[in-house]
């Protein structure tokens, strides 16, 4: 367990004046306190801020089959508001420290693999089914029986897997690592740096902000993650005015000229429900959908207990609280994102950031939404934190995460190799979703080939079934001519 995680467990005396909030929110039963929850709440904010840029990017820079692209400022007011409507919405309902935005390879696929094939609408209206399809399984009880049918080491290396895979994402997102441009020509597919070496004021920014915050960590500070990230924004913005720096990414360390911009809320409501299926064949549009619907189901899953983990909240069983009320909510934000044309929306691993300055409870999601809503109106403001601030949050958290790792039996090949496989392929391939379906078909094959197949749930047997259909996506396309 880690340092934070031990700190979490010691009762807290919680604040008087609000009794009701604070059985609400269990903040003194989860051994929290409201100043964790409003650290927690503004780290996980700072670390999922990106999206206000990075989603009118992906979605913005497509075309759909009519050649149509959708306004820059539009999605920026889209995006904002589901996040904020649906994290605020998790925070009350489900009562879990885990933000919801525009999920980032969901945008990918309506972008370029959707949308042109049919028109905006259309697309997005796919995004629509897929969010009722995901409610109807949550509905059923499939959803959670699904969670709760993994075995509880599985879900350790699920943990683990995300915590390299987060780390990651701060690695290459700060330019710390990137791709070779030769990658086809060379066996090395990453690099130190954009050239082999360390270079730029913006990677000694992330290098600065990577060491204070784990030395901050390491002495045992509170707010560690949203000190180093409010320190090393302070030191962009001197550096960014002081220097000559080409780039900083998709955000820059710049005083705006104007806090305040006016949200335009022309995409909402813009969506067909079931324009798609006359556009393209009934094979494709099944297709879509469950590549659509596979991802944004494990993303969730592999998100959701590896954020309660690594926030102490699973109980024995290794199941996470108020599992219902919170498949359900991520399965309305998907609905709510396509019908505001902001893509499918869907429960944010960078959570654990704020899990990491000691958010447990829902209260810190009101912190985190709020922000969010604030962001409609300041986004000047509030996108002006650079990545490289920001990235070492997602170092920091990353190691938290990896401490899993220990309660995991690695003498037993049929539990270690599916773990090893689990962890090792989420970062290795950028996905989570392939990484959880990697340790699934692994551990059903090792498990049968040992005479034990009795002992694999059946809805393991069924979601691995689903996984090879994933996997072996093209070929599957190629022999129903839908490519």
């Amino acid at each position: 367990m880690s340092d934070t995680q031990q700190e979490a467990g010691r009762p807290q005396a919680g604040p008087s004046a609000a009794p009701r909030v604070d059985r609400f929110f269990q903040v003194t039963a989860r051994g929290s306190t409201y100043p964790r929850e409003l650290r927690g709440g503004f780290a996980t904010f700072f670390t999922m801020a990106y999206i206000l840029v990075l989603n009118p990017i992906v979605l913005g820079s497509a075309e759909d089959k009519f050649g149509h692209r959708l306004d820059g400022a539009e999605l920026a007011t889209a995006t904002a508001l589901v996040a904020a409507v649906m994290t605020l919405i998790m925070g009350v309902g489900g009562n879990l420290p885990l933000a919801l935005a525009a999920g980032l390879g969901l945008n990918a696929v309506v972008a370029f693999q959707i949308a042109p094939l049919m028109s905006w609408a259309d697309a997005m209206g796919l995004v629509v089914i897929e969010g009722l399809l995901l409610c109807v399984l949550v509905v059923t009880g499939l959803r959670e029986a699904v969670m709760h049918a993994i075995p509880q080491p599985l879900k350790q290396a699920i943990g683990v897997g995300i915590g390299l895979f987060i780390a990651f994402i701060g690695f290459v997102d700060a330019g710390f690592v990137s791709r070779m441009p030769d990658a086809a020509n060379s066996t090395v597919p990453v690099q130190l740096g954009g050239s082999g070496a360390l270079s730029g004021w913006p990677l000694l920014v992330f290098c600065l902000g990577v060491l204070l915050t784990i030395a901050l960590i390491a002495r045992g500070v509170r707010g560690a993650i949203l000190i180093s990230i409010l320190v090393m924004t302070a030191v962009a913005i001197v550096i960014d005015a002081a220097a000559d720096v080409t780039s900083w990414g998709l955000t820059s360390p710049k005083i705006p000229d104007s806090l305040v911009a006016a949200p335009d809320f022309g995409l909402l409501g813009d969506f067909s429900l079931f324009g798609a299926f006359g556009e393209v064949t009934v094979i494709t549009v099944v297709l879509l959908l469950f590549t659509l619907l596979l991802s944004d189901f494990f993303d969730t899953m592999g998100t959701v207990v590896g954020v309660s983990a690594e926030a102490g909240l699973l109980d024995e069983e290794g199941r996470v609280p108020n599992l219902g009320r919170v498949l359900l909510i991520d399965s309305a934000a998907a609905v709510a994102g396509g019908a505001a044309s902001a893509s499918s929306a869907t429960s944010y691993i960078e959570s654990a950031a704020g899990v990491g300055e000691g958010a447990r409870t829902g209260f810190a999601n009101l912190v985190t939404g709020g922000l969010f809503a604030c962001a409609l109106f300041l986004t000047p403001l509030l996108t002006m934190v650079p990545m490289q601030a920001a990235a070492p949050a997602l170092i920091a958290v990353g190691f938290l995460m990896m401490t899993q790792v220990k309660h995991i039996d690695w003498e037993r090949y049929e539990i270690a190799v599916p773990a090893f496989l689990t962890i090792a392929v989420m970062p290795f391939t950028y996905s989570i979703t392939n990484g959880i379906g990697a340790g699934f078909v692994s551990y059903v094959l090792i498990k049968t080939v040992l005479g034990k197949a009795r002992e694999v749930h059946w809805l393991l047997w069924g979601t691995s079934a689903l996984f090879l259909v994933y996997f072996a996506i093209d070929p599957v396309e190629q022999l129903l001519g839908v490519k």
